[in-house]
C-alpha cells in the first residue's frame, strides 16, 4: 500500500472542517497548554539520576514520567516491567525470550524488585520537593504487544492461541490496580496518567508475526477483539485512579479510531511519516476533545537535535491546513519519536529541554 507523508502545497487552503471521529460535531475543549513529555525508556542504571533530571526539566506545566531503565538488564525492559504486574499469571526469561509460566521464577521477582525500587525512589524525591506532585505519566505495555511478546510452554507466542490473549488481558486489567495504587502512595495527590504502549500493534492485525517454525504467519487479530481487549484494560485503569489513558503506537497503520472507539483519551505516534488519512484522523479526533501526543522531535536519526522552529512547523503546518484553530493546540503534547534509552543521560536531558521549548513555541502560536 503506498503511503504518502503529509506534504501540503505551499499556498493551498485548508482543508474543510470535519466531524469529530464518532462522526457527530463536537464543541472546543477548555483552552489549556500546549505541554512535553517523554515516552519512558531512560538511559543508565541510576533510577535516582534519571528521576531527578526528569522531573527536573518536565516542572509544571509538563508531565513528568517514570523512567524505565533497560540498561540495568532483565526485568527493567517494558515487556518484563509489565509481565511482573500480571496477576495470577507467571513468567520467566528462556533462551526466546518472556515466557509464561506455571509459577514466578528468579527474574519475574528481579522485574518486581527493580519496580519497587523505583517506585522508592519516586516516593523519597517527591517527598523531598518543595512543590505538590502535580501530574504523573506510567507506562505499560498494551495487551496485544504483551500477547505477542510473550510466549507459551510450547515455545509459541501467547498471541496464537484465543484463550491466552483474553487471559493476559484479564490478567493485566486485574494487575493494575495494585500498581497503580502504588504509585498514588509514592506520589500522593499526582494526577495519574498512563501510557499504553502497542508497538506490535501493526503486525499483530495484519497476521504478519511468524511462527516460531518461520512457515506461516499467526492469524491476524481481528479489530473487534483489540478495541475489547483495550477497552478491559483502559476500563481498569481508569477504576484504579487514572486521569487520563493513552495509546502509544508506532506510525505505520497505527489504527487511530480503533483506539479512541476503545475508550481512549488520545493517541501518540510519532509525526514524521504520519500521512493524509492520520492527520485527517486526528483532527477530528483533536475536535472531540481527544489528545494527540505528537512524536516531533525526530531522535531516531542519530544526528543534532532538530531546531526548534522546525520542530513547531511540523505541528503547525499541517494544523493550519487543516483547519484546526489554535485554540486547539492544547491537545497537544509534544516527545520525542522514540523512547531515550539509547542516548546519553546528557543527550536525552537535552531531548526534554528542547521539548519544553518547542511546547513553547507552540504556545505562542496559539496566542497568535
Amino acid at each position: 500500500m503506498s503511503r504518502e507523508q503529509y506534504q501540503p502545497e505551499p499556498g493551498s487552503g485548508p482543508l474543510p472542517a470535519r466531524t469529530a471521529f464518532n462522526g457527530t460535531p463536537s464543541a472546543q475543549a477548555p483552552a489549556r497548554e500546549v505541554t512535553a513529555t517523554g515516552l519512558g525508556p531512560w538511559p543508565g542504571d541510576d533510577p535516582l539520576e534519571a528521576m531527578r533530571i526528569i522531573r527536573g526539566e518536565l516542572g509544571s506545566p509538563h508531565l513528568p514520567f517514570l523512567a524505565e531503565l533497560p540498561d540495568r538488564g532483565v526485568g527493567s525492559d517494558a515487556l518484563g516491567r509489565t509481565a511482573s504486574l500480571l496477576e495470577d499469571l507467571a513468567v520467566d526469561v528462556q533462551p526466546h525470550g518472556w515466557r509464561l509460566v506455571d509459577r514466578p521464577g528468579k527474574d519475574m521477582r528481579r522485574a518486581a524488585s527493580a519496580l519497587s525500587t523505583d517506585l522508592n525512589v519516586l516516593a523519597d524525591v517527591v517527598g523531598a520537593e518543595d512543590v505538590s506532585a502535580g501530574e504523573l505519566k506510567v507506562q505499560l505495555v498494551g495487551p496485544l504487544s504483551l500477547a505477542a511478546g510473550l510466549y507459551l510452554h510450547n515455545g509459541e507466542r501467547a498471541l496464537l492461541d484465543h484463550g491466552a490473549r483474553r487471559d493476559l488481558a484479564a490478567s493485566l486489567a486485574a494487575g493494575v490496580e495494585g500498581y497503580l495504587t502504588r504509585v498514588s502512595a509514592a506520589a500522593p495527590g499526582a494526577r495519574l496518567i498512563v501510557q499504553v504502549d502497542e508497538p506490535s500493534v501493526a503486525p499483530v492485525l495484519a497476521g504478519t508475526i511468524p511462527t516460531a517454525s518461520g512457515y506461516r504467519t499467526l492469524r491476524a487479530v481481528a479489530g473487534s477483539e483489540a478495541r475489547e481487549s483495550w477497552r478491559l484494560v483502559l476500563d481498569a485503569l481508569r477504576a484504579a485512579g487514572a486521569a487520563e489513558v493513552v495509546v502509544s503506537f508506532p506510525e505505520i497503520e497505527a489504527p487511530i479510531e480503533l483506539a479512541l472507539a476503545a475508550g481512549a483519551d488520545g493517541v501518540a505516534l510519532p509525526l514524521k511519516a504520519l500521512t493524509n488519512r492520520q492527520w485527517e484522523q486526528l483532527a477530528g479526533a483533536v475536535e472531540a476533545g481527544k489528545q494527540f501526543w505528537a512524536g516531533a522531535l525526530d531522535v531516531r536519526s542519530g544526528g543534532p537535535l532538530t531546531k526548534v522552529a522546525e520542530c513547531a512547523e511540523s505541528v503547525w503546518r499541517p494544523w493550519r491546513q487543516l483547519g484546526l484553530p489554535p485554540s486547539l493546540l492544547g491537545a497537544i503534547r509534544v516527545t520525542p519519536s522514540a523512547g531515550l534509552a539509547g542516548h546519553t543521560p546528557t543527550q536525552a536531558t537535552a531531548v526534554l529541554g528542547r521539548l519544553t521549548q518547542v511546547a513553547d513555541a507552540l504556545n505562542q502560536q496559539a496566542l497568535g
